[in-house]
């Protein structure tokens, strides 16, 4: 048995080698340095978009503070984090997410039930002017970094498809791939903010919880359920749009998926990033009305900042 284990420890040892000799050679090979070369200024953007990323991650804040009951039940998720014989200190709270409210069970379920009502009740989420705001700004960011990192992800397989590696390299060496083309693979994510309502039985060996992530969809449903409670619509505020994902698709949609300040338009360059800016920022008293509104492409976005510039 030790003869037949060595041979097979050995076999698969050269296999090993043969493949990470493979892999040398065609990095090194004319056929490859030639495909890096000719996709350079693709991967040359797709790094400073790349790094456009980390600011939107970096300066975003995400973070905060009727319907028929059950229609938005959908949105969150419930789950029986039951164990029996198992005893938990009852008067330790769950601590990872900072959003917790430790609650009785019958809360837990209504929760399941109408989630953006609770979170709303229970997390200090009113429905007023400057609530409304910052729950459409924190809409803005997630949206943003959502698309921006779905656009990276897009160009990561348009690189692959242009060099068109053999399928080992691929398999075995997809990150060593990325390094050798050149492309600074991110790993930033979406921190996404999650509410949850946990129910712990005096006991302790049993619970139950409701979660609900405070992602493009959900966002979209509590911005739309403040402003049904809102209803300022003799104010000028409240002659406002919402900004939620059905606008940012409509505006792209009236610009002809084309930037207002370069002109450069998504059927010009398919993987191009747009984005919905305000031609006057919220900053400075713009509102989110279609005329305050326009498609850029993230390069013009990115120098206009908070800046207005006359288009």
């Amino acid at each position: 048995m030790a003869a037949v284990a060595a041979v097979v420890l050995g076999t698969w040892g050269l296999v090993l080698l043969i493949r990470h000799i493979r892999m040398t050679r065609y990095f090194a090979s004319e056929e490859f340095l030639a495909h890096k070369a000719a996709i350079a200024a693709f991967v040359a953007e797709h790094n400073e978009l790349a790094q456009y990323v980390g600011e939107i991650s970096g300066r975003g804040t995400f973070a905060l503070g009727g319907s028929v009951s059950g229609a938005q039940a959908h949105l969150a998720t419930f789950q029986n984090t039951s164990r029996h014989k198992y005893r938990r200190d009852r008067n330790i709270a769950t601590y990872q997410t900072p959003f917790v409210h430790n609650c009785s069970l019958q809360v837990v379920r209504n929760a399941s039930a109408d989630p953006i009502k609770y979170v709303m009740k229970y997390f200090n989420i009113k429905a007023t002017e400057t609530d409304l705001a910052e729950v459409e700004n924190l809409g803005d960011g997630i949206v943003r970094l959502e698309d921006a990192i779905t656009n990276l992800q897009q160009r990561e397989t348009s690189i692959t498809q242009s060099v068109n590696p053999p399928k080992f390299i691929i398999k075995h060496y997809a990150e060593e791939f990325m390094k050798h083309v050149g492309v600074a693979l991110s790993p930033i994510t979406v921190p996404y903010p999650v509410y949850m309502f946990e129910y712990v039985s005096a006991g302790g060996n049993s619970s139950q919880r409701t979660t609900l992530t405070l992602n493009r969809e959900t966002i979209d449903a509590m911005i739309e359920t403040m402003s049904a409670k809102i209803k300022f619509r003799k104010s000028v505020a409240g002659q406002r749009a919402l900004m939620t994902s059905h606008l940012r698709t409509t505006i792209k949609a009236r610009d002809n998926y084309t930037c207002r300040y370069c002109s450069i338009s998504l059927a010009a360059e398919p993987h191009l990033l747009l984005e919905v800016d305000h031609i006057m920022p919220v900053s400075k008293g713009g509102l989110t009305t279609p005329e305050n509104l326009q498609t850029l492409c993230w390069r013009c976005n990115r120098t206009k900042s908070n800046k207005v510039i006359a288009s």
